[in-house]
């Protein structure tokens, strides 16, 4: 083994995936740090990079750039064509990089015996793990999984994180599809296991409901005690069943029948619940800050795992009234002085630092980039060790200030070579910053939830009204990587980002689109692709109405216009011969053709005189070709869209033949995609469907919903009989009623065709209609009969009411909905 007792060296790895390193073999340090995403590099001399591949994409790719900046140690399943040109490099060949990480982690699990708990359900597993590390660490060393890493991925990378100074492990492991917790069982190697729930997340992926079960408690073959609540009647048979699990011990808790736990009372009242229990025939109780069902089951489950722990009840009861609530999101919101500001104020940890900060260094927009950070509680480390990693993931990061709150990273601000300045409080930092000092820059907000953090981010965030957009990151990565996952294999994509990102916000979702690395972003206008520019987006914009102004400011900002018509053409040929001449400087362009459409393009007729005018110009280059689809989502006009796409061909190969030289060339749309795969040529373009709407039904099920329009209740009224409610007295209260008021209306967005019961909005989970005539900036909804208050969240649109249906109330499409919600709704912008 290598002389550190917790990791291994190069060649015992390479000894471990039974192999041997080819390459530099003087190379062989003793490896730290895992990485597998090549934009996430904290360390170089210790860290050993997996190329795995997947249906979306191939780390190999990305071992050239790995190279240049200094990595040296890799996985690969495929040999570099010339491995010459890595001197350097130490390789470890495999069959396969995945199972090769897989196995190296759980050879690491065996060094350790701790007791692990492995935690896996359908819903819950984060929060039970979370809650657990706050009832524990206190007293206790833990290593757990940071965030949601619980995937096939996500899992080895976290038990790496095991070291010999913790005294317990907590991990939780989700599966989507047969045959995954087998592999995940041989990472974790849990000693004790908890069943949380069953659900209908990825019901798709098995035949039915028992056959999930059974996959899930493959995570529990080999524990010491499985903790489940045996109200779940369908976990319970499925348990008593198996032959896997015939000698492994139960702990249960249930409300209805006998265990070990059996619930008596559950009182709720404004702010907190009192749960009371019989356990081994005493009454027990504890009190925790929730009234929510799902947080009941979840502090059950911890209160059961502390009873097995032999913790006392009196401990367990102080514990659980301390309980907060868990962060699950990173939000990205515009703050004061055109800042932005990211609230990560709930958790303080080094592992969802580290993840934070890779979030805080996908934000281009603005060059500084700021952490206020609180004291790093609980972690079980001495302080100068602890603040020497930070200080260096700081510095490896390029993170340019830190604040520091709190009196131990106080003390040691002597670690941090960076722009700083510490504060012993949040009330002291509040009280003595100039938040002048804060202008153009992108702010993380990092806390633990005791410093109260929430106040740092009322201050600093933008002053909006209560209405939000929120636009979840995650769901536009999930609906990007099913539509890279239906392409061949080299077939660029343009993400389309005109119109604000159809209402989502601009540089924002562009930022997160350049990180997963779109090889196109297309805009409506020049100035908003200069507002891309300015945020710090490298990537090609095409522009699709360049106006004739704007040429100027497309070159400045090396934009690449559409050309649509001869005309169009001369003004650039105009402006190039104004600004350029005699430079070396090359335009790209894109040339719009109409197959069928009849809005913007070249006819055929005009193709030769086109090609002879660009052959002439050595400073203009055709990046592609393309032409809209008409029709592409509806089958009775597939004729139609066959001869488009023929004569874009046809069209296409005019051009090339012209010009001597081949181009990129593109139709397809977000629907074209789906259903012509045999015309995704070089490029395709994907609209729409980004944002969680399908063009085509059968798709709408793979996408997640990206965009959530949410408001508040202001005020609550009753109404009498025959009262007339809104202007112009359209609505009659037809017998006593009570009303809502809700700060939105059509300067928001709201269409006024919604009025006077045409649309609706959820409440509580309840759909409640749009009453009277709806206001400029409110509206009034009826409430009779449902339990609502003042302050009361309100959904305009989201997953559980889809913008598609409000559409169809109005007779509209989405496209109108999402790009009429005006600029002055505030965007939230999270990722989990």
């Amino acid at each position: 083994m290598s002389t550190n007792k917790d990791y291994f060296s190069l060649a015992e790895i390479a000894k471990i995936c039974k192999t041997d390193v080819t390459g530099n073999q003087l190379n062989n340090p003793v490896i730290f740090d895992l990485l597998t995403d090549s934009r996430n590099i904290t360390s170089i001399d210790n860290c050993l990079f997996f190329a795995l591949i997947s249906k979306r994409n191939d780390g190999h790719k990305y071992i050239p750039e790995l190279y240049q900046k200094g990595m040296r140690s890799f996985v690969i399943s495929i040999l570099p064509d010339d491995i010459n040109d890595y001197p350097e490099a130490s390789f470890i060949l495999v069959k396969d990089t995945l199972k090769a990480l897989q196995t190296i982690t759980a050879n690491h699990r065996k060094l350790f015996n701790i007791p692990v708990i492995g935690i896996t359900g359908s819903n819950g597993k984060t929060i039970v793990k979370e809650w657990l590390y706050q009832l524990l660490s206190d007293d206790k060393k833990i290593v757990k999984n940071p965030k949601s890493y619980n995937s096939q991925i996500g899992v080895p990378l976290s038990v790496w994180q095991m070291k010999a100074e913790h005294e317990l492990a907590i991990f939780e492991a989700g599966i989507s599809e047969p045959d995954e917790m087998d592999k995940l069982q041989a990472i974790i190697q849990p000693t004790i296991g908890i069943f949380t729930n069953i659900g209908h997340a990825h019901d798709e992926n098995f035949i039915h409901k028992e056959q999930k079960i059974a996959e899930k408690l493959k995570l529990f073959t080999k524990v010491s005690a499985l903790i489940y609540c045996a109200d779940y009647l369908e976990i319970k048979e499925r348990i008593l069943k198996s032959e896997s699990l015939r000698n492994i011990p139960f702990f249960t808790w249930s409300k209805k029948n006998t265990a070990n736990l059996s619930i008596q009372q559950i009182d709720k009242n404004t702010k907190k619940s009192t749960i009371t229990a019989i356990y081994n025939t005493e009454k027990l109780s504890i009190e925790i800050p929730f009234t929510d069902d799902a947080s009941i089951e979840n502090a059950i489950h911890c209160w059961v795992v502390l009873l097995y722990l032999n913790y006392s009840n009196e401990f367990i009861e102080q514990r659980m009234r301390l309980l907060h609530p868990i962060a699950m999101r990173l939000e990205l919101k515009e703050g004061v002085n055109n800042c932005s500001v990211i609230n990560d104020s709930y958790s303080s940890d080094i592992d969802s630092l580290s993840i934070a900060i890779d979030f805080l260094n996908q934000q281009k927009q603005h060059l500084k980039k700021t952490v206020i950070l609180s004291d790093i509680l609980q972690s079980g480390r001495e302080d100068k060790h602890l603040y020497s990693e930070i200080a260096d993931l700081l510095e490896k990061k390029n993170v340019n200030r830190l604040i520091g709150i709190g009196h131990a990273i106080s003390k040691q601000a002597q670690l941090f070579n960076l722009e700083k300045s510490f504060y012993q409080s949040t009330d002291e930092f509040l009280k003595d910053f100039l938040y002048s000092n804060f202008n153009n820059e992108t702010i993380l907000v990092k806390g633990a939830r005791i410093f109260e953090f929430e106040k740092i981010n009322q201050v600093l965030q933008q002053k909006a009204h209560e209405t939000v957009l929120e636009i979840n990151l995650n769901a536009i990565i999930h609906n990007l990587n099913y539509y890279r996952s239906r392409l061949n294999p080299g077939t660029k994509l343009m993400a389309m980002v005109k119109a604000f990102s159809y209402g989502s916000g601009s540089f924002e979702i562009a930022n997160t689109l350049q990180f997963h690395h779109v090889d196109y972003l297309a805009v409506a206008y020049a100035d908003e692709g200069v507002e891309l520019r300015k945020a710090g987006i490298t990537l090609p914009i095409m522009v699709m109405n360049p106006e004739e102004q704007s040429f100027d400011t497309i070159i400045k900002y090396k934009l690449e216009p559409e050309i649509y018509s001869l005309r169009v053409f001369s003004l650039l040929e105009e402006i190039i011969k104004l600004h350029l001449a005699g430079s070396q400087q090359v335009i790209n362009i894109h040339i719009k053709l109409d197959t069928g459409m009849h809005r913007l393009g070249f006819e055929h007729k005009d193709l030769a005189e086109l090609t002879e005018r660009i052959k002439n110009n050595p400073q203009i280059q055709v990046q592609s070709v393309f032409s809209h689809l008409s029709a592409s989502e509806d089958s009775q006009y597939d004729d139609f869209t066959h001869q488009q796409i023929n004569l874009l061909t046809s069209m296409c190969k005019t051009i090339e033949d012209g010009l001597g030289y081949k181009v990129i060339r593109h139709i397809l749309n977000s629907a074209g995609i789906i259903r012509f795969p045999e015309a995704q040529f070089e490029m395709v373009r994907l609209g729409i469907g980004l944002y969680g709407i399908a063009s085509v039904g059968i798709e709408q099920k793979e996408l997640e919903n990206v965009g959530t329009l949410k408001t508040i209740i202001s005020q609550i009224k009753h109404i009498p009989k025959n009262d007339t409610i809104g202007y112009s007295r359209k609505w009659i209260a037809k017998e006593d009623m009570n009303i809502a008021i809700i700060p939105i209306g059509y300067a928001d967005g709201l269409n006024r065709k919604l009025g006077n019961g045409k649309g609706k909005v959820l409440i509580n989970n309840m759909f409640v209609p749009i009453i009277g005539n709806i206001c400029m900036d409110m509206c009034m909804v009826d409430i009779s009969g449902i339990d609502a208050k003042e302050n009361d969240e309100v959904i305009i649109f989201g997953e559980k009411y889809p913008v598609t249906y409000l559409a169809e109330e109005i007779d509209t499409i989405p496209y109108e909905i999402l790009t009429t919600i005006s600029r002055r709704v505030k965007r939230i912008f999270y990722q989990e």
